[in-house]
């Protein structure tokens, strides 16, 4: 969910070949007039830094980019790079992003590192000691606006460009302002346009984190995010933490995302991913979700990242090899696990993620949630609720025409519709002990609206309502009633503070914000040469 535009149940409520989702890049790359590689990769490789002892021609990143051609491939030596593209170039659009460290408009180009823990875009001054300094004195706001406020700073921003991966290294402090800003690494397909301007994109063995937090307005927003793009897509080993949205994010795509992430780890932000409006094939598969405050989100909205509503439905009727259904947006083998954390940097909408929940589908339809293991969420593993919103409509959007109910007091309303928790392991979730705290809940508003269905899950702390597997076993069929949950409402308004407290309620209250260090090892690509033309660094397609 965008910042400023998260879940909020803040209102007193009385075939699609997934496959095909995968984007095979190549994942290396390219010094001038090379050979075709091992790989049987083209183009020219580009070499920034020095890698043990041997020199490139670059000594910023930024400057490689800005002599590539397409097809060539940028390989990064160890090092801290305070890239600068933002501030020595007139950036594309720093109102809807386009302002970065590093700015890549050029299609088919593939930057790595060369070793993800040690290849670092620093959002910080330069000659700031260290990598990452969190020193006040040390933060790089960006360039000023016509205001004369900072627009803030994003540290890798992909710009409308088609088939740009980016591997195997590490962003920190790049920070929030007056722009869409504070984001990591950034397929942008032209945030805020409401169309796709970008086809195609990969990352790999990403890192997103800051070390520096001094209020909502210059936090950090998004580790690893993609707008506007239309995929295949593939995200795969990325790590983020301490954003005051969301760890990922994937939105604005139309139901044409085509994207899989496998293997992620997210924890100590606000949510650990949220995606707005996101649907047709996303495949989130093999990943962690732990201490953030809500584990992951995915919602409608009919405000902005058009157009509403957030649907997994496979494209052009399909059918996914996964689920056997139509249901293309699938959440499956995750370990979701201790997401209690009200001490994370959070802001707009975001800071209403449910403490002490898994994952919130908040509007939500035709999504699959399987086989994966929930524990340790101190209020519920999982729950499906509806999303009131009462901003202005985007884009022409209707609330009716965008499958919302006007309600009165709350704006358009979007309930979870026709989405399944199937096959699911629940361990020591809702131990806070409120009344409907427990594995699994759901909130509906209106009737006439096909159901959720849930069945095979091993829940013992059971659901709220009671008994939904017996109630609702099937999807699809057509809802008679509106079920807020008995208990369940209340206490879901009481936890993201959007309503006073039932007597005797309690939630973990924020006592401020901590931010924590990137865990030491995380894996780097076992061969940055793979793929890469022939180069100084690369000799037989491996490292020196």
């Amino acid at each position: 969910m965008r910042a400023g535009r998260t879940w909020r149940i803040s209102v007193a409520l009385g075939g699609c070949v997934v496959a095909a989702a995968v984007l095979s890049l190549g994942s290396s790359s390219p010094s001038a007039g090379a050979a075709a590689g091992p790989g049987g990769s083209s183009g020219a490789v580009l070499l920034v830094g020095t890698f043990k002892g041997h020199a490139g021609h670059y000594k910023t990143i930024g400057a490689a980019v800005a002599a590539a051609q397409p097809g060539d491939w940028i390989l990064v030596a160890p090092g801290d790079y305070h890239e600068t593209a933002d501030e020595t170039h007139r950036p594309p659009d720093p109102a809807e992003g386009g302002s970065g460290g590093v700015i890549i408009t050029t299609s088919n180009l593939h930057l790595r590192g060369m070793d993800r823990n040690s290849v670092i875009v620093d959002g910080t001054k330069s000659g700031s000691t260290g990598s990452c300094n969190a020193s006040a004195s040390r933060q790089n706001l960006g360039p000023l606006d016509p205001s004369g406020k900072p627009y803030g700073r994003n540290g890798i921003v992909v710009w409308k460009a088609d088939n740009v991966s980016v591997d195997n290294l590490t962003t920190c402090n790049f920070l929030g302002g007056s722009g869409d800003s504070g984001n990591g690494v950034w397929w942008n397909g032209g945030d805020g346009s409401g169309k796709i301007g970008l086809h195609g994109y990969s990352g790999s063995y990403l890192t997103a984190t800051t070390t520096y937090f001094d209020g909502e307005s210059t936090g950090a927003q998004y580790g690893i995010f993609s707008s506007n793009a239309h995929g295949p897509g593939s995200w795969d080993q990325l790590y983020a933490s301490n954003f005051n949205d969301s760890g990922m994010y994937v939105g604005g795509c139309r139901q044409v995302c085509g994207v899989t992430i496998n293997h992620a780890w997210m924890e100590y932000n606000a949510l650990g991913y949220s995606g707005t409006n996101s649907g047709g094939a996303i495949v989130i598969e093999n990943s962690q979700f732990d201490n953030n405050q809500d584990g992951l989100d995915t919602n409608t909205q009919i405000g902005g990242d058009p157009p509403a509503p957030q649907n997994g439905d496979c494209p052009n009727g399909g059918i996914s090899p996964i689920t056997h259904t139509h249901s293309c947006w699938v959440f499956l083998h995750n370990n979701v696990h201790d997401n209690n954390n009200p001490n994370v940097p959070k802001a707009g909408g975001a800071s209403a993620g449910p403490t002490g929940t898994g994952m919130t589908v908040s509007g939500g339809r035709n999504d699959t949630v399987m086989d994966n293991t929930f524990s340790n969420n101190g209020a519920w593993g999982t729950l499906f609720v509806p999303y009131p919103d009462s901003d202005k409509p985007s884009f022409g959007q209707t609330c009716r025409g965008s499958g919302g109910v006007e309600q009165s007091g709350l704006g358009c309303v979007y309930d979870p519709e026709g989405d399944a928790l199937l096959h699911n392991t629940f361990v020591h979730n809702g131990y806070f002990g409120n009344p409907s705290n427990g594995d699994f809940g759901q909130i509906t508003i209106s009737a006439g609206q096909p159901q959720n269905c849930f069945a095979g899950n091993i829940a013992p702390n059971g659901s709220a309502p009671p008994n939904l597997e017996v109630i609702q076993p099937t999807c699809a069929k057509t809802t008679t009633a509106a079920n807020t949950g008995g208990p369940l409402l209340a206490q879901v308004l009481c936890d993201t503070g959007f309503a006073g407290c039932p007597a005797g309620a309690k939630y973990p209250q924020a006592t401020g914000v901590v931010l924590h260090p990137v865990p030491k090892g995380l894996p780097s690509m076992p061969n940055p040469c793979r793929g890469v033309p022939a180069n100084a660094w690369c000799p037989g397609g491996k490292p020196l």
